[in-house]
This record gives structure tokens, C-alpha cells and sequence, in this order.
């Protein structure tokens, strides 16, 4: 492992999302220069979790209750499944220095406004026996403990990249993120980022679509289901009542306020087909989205996460944007992995005593160091500072593993 300060080092990034499908795996070459990292993607891959590990995680979410036993359970479960999600990420790449885990979210506690705690379980104790390798967790704690969000972290790395974007254009451009829940990246080119959760995303759609084909889907496949229906308006509207829409930023939200109860309390004296619920929870996450893309008069709009696999999601998105939009294909980061490499580079950050936050988007009391570091099998020498802030992200063409 280099010690040299902003020396290539290839890291491997790990998440998994609100939508609790499986761990997004992604390795990259990252390095700096003058104030520049470039991150070029070497792999990356989905490991799917075990069926019973999954229905587990889905049964310890609010608002269902959970005990400490099983969470002790399933934090050493998804550490297992994490660390052999690394092992395979550092085949994929030949070789790697730094493992980072964004973990699993499974409780994201906000009150009166204001984050109180998160959650995220996958003890990084695992991955490090398994690999050997250094790992950077825990990722979202500081921020929040400094009165931020701890979320979106997104924001970092939307904020490097995009920031040429909107300086070419001369309109704000916006990272959008599509998972369980949508989140969205403000960048303009002479102000620090804003970034916030939208609101759902997948996440209705997901439960909707398992609750009306009787178990047989996990999600809309193919944004079929909402193709064949129609939106009911008056569901909508109720839907847009929501509180939380009108909520000044930063702001977060999570599974533990859009689920399944959420979606019954709406729907209980209403007569609708699936198809029609479906074209409706997809025109929910269009319209909230569009409209907060409108409310900063985005220029171009890049997104990324499962969500842009729905064409029915995207269909509607489009009609409602009065931006481009783009996905973070065509700029050089494949959309699927783009939250895999986002781990890499808050690891890789944190690796060199880089504040990995955006205070202007989380609602931190200002730039922290973010995570813990769990040894690898050997000690290793953290790099010197760097002799230069990184203010900007470039996205190199995808290398070779080495």
C-alpha cells in the first residue's frame, strides 16, 4: 500500500441501498493532482442478498418492531455478506489497497426536522478479516453528530464532478439520484452545492408492486404495471399533501416514513387497480422530483440508480422537466454503480484527511472527516495530508485492473 500523498490507490466501494436488493460493488483507481482527483472505474458488479437475509432486513424496518438480538444478528449477517461482496470487488479489480462501506441502512432517525441518529448495519470487522484490507465505515455518523443530515452524501461527489457542467452551461445542474428514495444534488458554478431528499423514489413503487402481484415481484419490472394503468388524481393529490415536500432543505427521509402502512393509510377507501396505483406512485416520484429540479432552475439534470431502469419512470420524468436530462452514462459513470463509486471516493477522502461532507447540503456545522478505520492484516500508514484541497472530480476513462 502506498503512504505516498495523493498516490494511485484502488478502493473498493459498498453499498446497499434503501431498496435492499443487494450490495452495489464498484472499484476504482483513484489519484490527485493540483486540487483534482480522478477516479477511473476498473469493475463493478450487484451481489444479490440471500433471500432469508433479505426478508429479515425488510422485517426489522419500521415500522415494524425489532429486537436487539436481531440486530446483533443481522448486523454480523450483512457483514459477512458485505465482506465477500469486497473479496469479489478486489478480484474484480486485481488487487486492491482500501475497502469502504456505506453499509445497510435500516433506521434513519429524524425528528422535529433534524437528524438525531442513523443506522447502518454491516460491522466492518468482517470485511477487513476477510480481505485484509484497511476499511473505512460507518460513513454517515460525524455528520450527523455535527447537526447535519448525514445524507446526501452524493452531494460530494456530485459537487466535484458537475461543478464544470454548470460553469459551462450557465444553469445549476442537478445529480439525481433514484434508489428507495430520490435525492437530488444542486450544483452551481459559483455557490457551494444543496442537496436533499426528494422523497420516495422506488420505494412505494416496490412495496405497490409486491403488494398487488400477490409476492411475485419485488418492483414494477420494466415499468409495466404503471404502462398499463392510469394516475388516479385525487390519490395523487393526497399524496402530495404530505408535510414533508414543503419542508425547507437539507432534509432527509427513509423507509422508516414511506412504507407499507404509509401506502395503506392512502389508499383504505379508495377503488383502484394496481395498474392504477403503480401509474400513480410512478407520477409521484415524477412530479416531486421535477418540481424541485424547477424550484432551482436546473439546466441539465443527471441521473443515476435503479429508478432510470423504469421506462415508465422515466417517461414521466422527462414530460415533467423543464431541464435536460442526462444519465451519468454519458458522462462516464455507469448509473448503476454511481452510489459503489461515490463509497470509494468518501473512503478514499477520508484515507487522506479530506473533509468528505458538504456542509451547504447535509446542514453540518461545517467540513468533517467522515467514518472510522477498521485495520487490515498489516499496518498501514496513512499518506500525508495533501498539499492541496480537492475542489473538482474528473472522470477518467475506464482503466485496466491491474
Amino acid at each position: 500500500m502506498t503512504a505516498r500523498s495523493g498516490g494511485p490507490l484502488t478502493v473498493v466501494g459498498l453499498i446497499s441501498g434503501t431498496s435492499i436488493d443487494g450490495i452495489d460493488v464498484a472499484a476504482a483507481r483513484l489519484c490527485a493532482e493540483d486540487g483534482e482527483v480522478a477516479l477511473t472505474p476498473l469493475a463493478e458488479t450487484e451481489i444479490p442478498y440471500p433471500e432469508e437475509l433479505r426478508e429479515r432486513l425488510l422485517g426489522a424496518l419500521p415500522p415494524n418492531p425489532c429486537t436487539a438480538e436481531e440486530l446483533t444478528r443481522l448486523d454480523t449477517l450483512v457483514g459477512q455478506s458485505f465482506a465477500e461482496a469486497a473479496a469479489t470487488g478486489v478480484e474484480l479489480a486485481g488487487g486492491a489497497d482500501l475497502v469502504a462501506s456505506l453499509g445497510q441502512t435500516v433506521f434513519h432517525w429524524v425528528e422535529h426536522g433534524r437528524a438525531r441518529g442513523t443506522l447502518q448495519l454491516g460491522q466492518p470487522a468482517w470485511i477487513a478479516e476477510r480481505t485484509g484490507l484497511p476499511v473505512v465505515a460507518d460513513l454517515r455518523a460525524r455528520d450527523v453528530a455535527a447537526g447535519g443530515h448525514g445524507a446526501p452524501l452524493a452531494s460530494t461527489l456530485d459537487q466535484l464532478w458537475l461543478r464544470g457542467l454548470a460553469e459551462d452551461s450557465g444553469k445549476p445542474a442537478v445529480g439525481l439520484n433514484i434508489g428507495g428514495i430520490a435525492n437530488i444534488t444542486v450544483v452551481r458554478a459559483d455557490t457551494g452545492a444543496l442537496a436533499y431528499d426528494t422523497g420516495p423514489g422506488n420505494a412505494l413503487l416496490d412495496l405497490a408492486a409486491a403488494e398487488v402481484t400477490g409476492g411475485r415481484q419485488r418492483s414494477d419490472l420494466g415499468g409495466a404495471l404503471a404502462a398499463a394503468g392510469r394516475v388516479h388524481s385525487g390519490l395523487l393529490d393526497r399524496l402530495l399533501a404530505d408535510p414533508y415536500y414543503a419542508a425547507p432543505p437539507p432534509k432527509s427521509t427513509g423507509k422508516e416514513h414511506f412504507h407499507t402502512d404509509y401506502l395503506r393509510t392512502h389508499t383504505r377507501d379508495l377503488t383502484l387497480s394496481g395498474e392504477d396505483l403503480l401509474a400513480t406512485l410512478t407520477e409521484l416520484t415524477a412530479a416531486t422530483i421535477a418540481a424541485e429540479c424547477a424550484r432551482h432552475e436546473a439546466g441539465t439534470v443527471v441521473a443515476s440508480g435503479g429508478g432510470v431502469e423504469n421506462p415508465a419512470l422515466m417517461r414521466a420524468l422527462a414530460a415533467r422537466l423543464t431541464a435536460e436530462l442526462r444519465t451519468s452514462d454519458d458522462l462516464g459513470l455507469p448509473r448503476a454503480a454511481k452510489e459503489a463509486y461515490l463509497t470509494a471516493l468518501l473512503g478514499w477522502l477520508t484515507w487522506h484527511g479530506q473533509p468528505a461532507n458538504l456542509p451547504s447540503a447535509t446542514g453540518a456545522a461545517g467540513p468533517r472527516l467522515l467514518g472510522s478505520i477498521t485495520p487490515g492484516a498489516r499496518h498501514a500508514a496513512l499518506p500525508p495530508p495533501l498539499p492541496a484541497v480537492i475542489t473538482r472530480l474528473r472522470i477518467a476513462p475506464r482503466g485496466k485492473t491491474r
